[in-house]
């Protein structure tokens, strides 16, 4: 007799859909900081070599896939403009208000990504909202693909939930560039990241009220008639 593992039925499990942000995203930054802190590499080293992932996952959606890995290619982007910037010396003003470069990148690639119709935050939310559960994954994957009733709602909150993150990166750009030149260097050093986590709330909050929150509710209900939907299906075969 053979023994099942894994999933049965191709049904997606929590790892799968949080795969896409363990690769893409935790990867790279995970062996950053491995390199980094535990090898004792310098920046630009550290740096190029958690570059090395999602290169090949990029490169390898164009070759094989034909497309665009949208997370694998910002993260990718962002380790570039970072390489550049770790060239960037002297001034420390202009030192604190490099790291606003990294954020105004990921901002551009995101709102970039909405005007193209492929809104790169989905990814990042996709697994918070599904949960793990086959009927969601189903019910999203009806809901994008615009097969559902919801879908034209559903896909609007979509880019909207992109939009405000982009947003949202881009104004925490503004504001800490404005602080690395008005504010104290020796407080800007602890303000900015006080700066990075305030707005990081609010981009929660914003996008969760005006798209994660009815997004998950859209979702709700289109996987409960899609539960519906089957002994209806079964009965009339």
């Amino acid at each position: 007799m053979t023994k099942t593992t894994g999933n049965q039925g191709g049904r997606p499990s929590v790892l799968d859909n949080f795969k896409p942000l363990l690769i893409d995203v935790a990867v790279p930054l995970g062996s950053y900081y491995l390199f980094k802190e535990a090898f004792g590499m310098s920046t630009f080293a550290a740096l190029a070599w958690s570059s090395v992932v999602p290169a090949v996952r990029t490169v390898w959606g164009v070759v094989k896939e034909r497309r665009t890995n949208a997370l694998a290619a910002l993260i990718l982007v962002v380790n570039v403009v970072s390489l550049l910037l770790s060239f960037v010396s002297g001034d420390p003003r202009l030192m604190l208000a490099k790291d606003s470069g990294v954020s105004s990148t990921v901002a551009i690639g995101i709102l970039v990504s909405v005007r193209l119709g492929k809104p790169m935050m989905t990814e990042g939310m996709k697994p918070f909202l599904v949960k793990g559960d086959p009927a969601r994954e189903a019910a999203f994957q009806r809901l994008v693909s615009g097969t559902a009733a919801g879908s034209a709602a559903f896909r609007r909150k979509e880019r909207v939930f992109s939009v405000v993150w982009g947003l949202v990166l881009l104004a925490e750009c503004v504001v800490r560039i404005v602080g690395a030149y008005t504010v104290p260097v020796d407080t800007m050093v602890w303000l900015g990241s006080v700066i990075m986590v305030a707005w990081m709330a609010i981009g929660f909050l914003v996008s969760g009220g005006l798209a994660a929150g009815p997004m998950e509710h859209m979702l709700t209900a289109e996987a409960a008639a899609g539960r519906d939907e089957r002994p209806a299906v079964a009965a009339a075969a």
